[in-house]
């Protein structure tokens, strides 16, 4: 879960970039790419919660 938290902070960037770019130009570009490292970050927390759940747990 650690791994995908790590790629999805690098792959959501980049796809609201590209689809941001390709809907509403370069503020879209500059709106899809914040909104997407957003989501991000927060499926990172969601993981990195778990994680630390997970562990406590034994």
């Amino acid at each position: 879960m650690a791994a995908l938290g790590c790629i999805l902070l690098l792959v959501l960037p980049l796809v609201g970039l590209v689809i941001g770019g390709w809907l509403a130009g370069s503020t879209g570009m500059a709106w899809g790419s914040g909104i997407g490292l957003a989501i991000a970050i927060g499926i990172c927390a969601i993981a990195g919660g778990a994680l630390v759940k997970a562990s406590r747990r034994r």
